[in-house]
């Protein structure tokens, strides 16, 4: 069985999902296939980059025009098609197909004329959105009817004051439904919503994401002594990107609240901030830009007493299970799928903008790790990634079976 996968780069957490599905495929006999619009460059006949970054920039140029993000990119994604016209995919596996690089009308075009079997694994809204990626923030239901009126042009897929969100809402429908199409979600949360759009014609399917844990596990260092934490409380927090639905403000609000209530002894360590971000935290923070680094990463997880997620709209975030694999408790807000990692043992979940509460919680827990004993072994079937790949395989063997 010959197997295309297509995700918008080839890093990030969507595209090491991706390769390693690819791989574990490939161990398997299948005749699998990569593909992506922005990452590094291919390294063998059965990698292909996209890659035209001229077309990408103008696609999110055309975005900010029209609000018509995923109906540019004509010149790569016919190249893309050539492709697959040499390769004649049995199933093509979706992942993340926003971000400027492909034109989805010519995609799914290709795929209902040619009856290509798809799995689409979401990792947000988008797919049933007429705009945005999330929709939670604002408490937004339009998307399950017909989208209007987006409340949310600024946020990403960007658009300057155009409002297109019911002809994409239409156009989305139209596309992406009548296809032979098995939905994955990575949650319970995510599963739930998709049964309430119009993809919910399709069977869904909740896999959750999984970790490497020969790579994810505690890594003991000198972090403290480094970072002069030395005794003190270490709050973490971890980010890609820090936006407003990730809860950066939280961050602060949890710092002067602390200490008003007189405590003094923590130091919060924040991860992933831009540059602009750095200059507008508090100093009495530390204050670190993204790292590509996963070794430097996971002794900073190790070293924390608690990682705090206050993420306001999430699908089911890689960032608790990288604490959780590093013995870390969490603290995070009942937000999409993140309560799902967070068993009664091993974390403690508020509602979301619970600054007081989390801050009253903390001043009785400070104390390592909050008393919490987590062995990443104890909970294999919730962070294990070969988890994810044997049901992945399955749900591939049962595809296979069919033909």
């Amino acid at each position: 069985m010959k197997v295309v996968h297509i995700n918008t780069f080839s890093y990030k957490s969507t595209g090491t999902m991706m390769f390693s599905i690819h791989h574990q495929l490939q161990s398997a006999g299948y005749d699998s296939y990569v593909v992506w619009g922005r990452g590094r460059a291919p390294e063998n006949d059965h990698e292909f980059n996209m890659g035209d970054s001229l077309g990408i920039k103008l696609h999110g140029v055309y975005t900010r025009l029209t609000d018509r993000t995923g109906f540019a990119s004509i010149r790569s994604t016919t190249r893309l098609i050539d492709k697959m016209k040499v390769i004649q995919p049995d199933v093509i596996h979706l992942h993340n197909i926003h971000g400027y690089f492909i034109n989805i009308e010519l995609l799914f075009s290709y795929i209902k004329k040619n009856n290509i079997k798809v799995i689409w694994t979401l990792h947000d809204c988008w797919p049933f959105t007429g705009h945005c990626a999330y929709f939670d923030l604002i408490g937004c239901t339009k998307w399950k009817t017909g989208c209007y009126y987006c409340e949310q042009l600024d946020t990403y897929p960007a658009s300057w004051r155009v409002d297109a969100s019911r002809w994409n809402w239409k156009k989305k429908k139209e596309l992406f439904t009548g296809a032979d199409i098995t939905i994955v979600a990575p949650c319970n949360w995510l599963k739930e919503k998709v049964s309430e759009s119009f993809l919910r014609e399709y069977p869904i399917r909740v896999i959750n994401n999984g970790l490497d844990l020969a790579i994810y596990k505690p890594h003991v260092s000198d972090v403290r002594k480094r970072l002069t934490i030395n005794d003190n409380f270490m709050i973490l927090g971890v980010a890609n990107e820090w936006t407003k639905r990730k809860g950066l403000n939280d961050f602060v609000l949890l710092e002067e609240k602390l200490r008003k209530v007189g405590v003094t002894n923590f130091k919060i360590v924040l991860v992933g901030l831009r540059e602009s971000q750095v200059k507008r935290m508090p100093d009495s923070m530390i204050r670190m830009k993204r790292t590509e680094n996963v070794s430097e990463l996971l002794e900073l997880y190790t070293t924390a007493d608690v990682y705090f997620n206050p993420t306001y709209e999430d699908n089911y975030p890689t960032t608790n299970l990288e604490a959780l694999s590093c013995g870390t408790p969490i603290i995070t807000y009942r937000t999409g799928g993140s309560p799902e990692s967070i068993l009664p043992e091993i974390g403690v979940v508020f509602e979301q903008g619970a600054i007081d509460e989390v801050v009253s919680y903390l001043k009785n827990n400070f104390r390592a790790k909050m008393g919490f004993q987590i062995q990443a072994d104890n909970y294999s079937e919730l962070l294990d990634g070969r988890n994810m790949m044997d049901r992945y395989l399955q749900l591939y063997e049962e595809i296979k079976s069919k033909y």
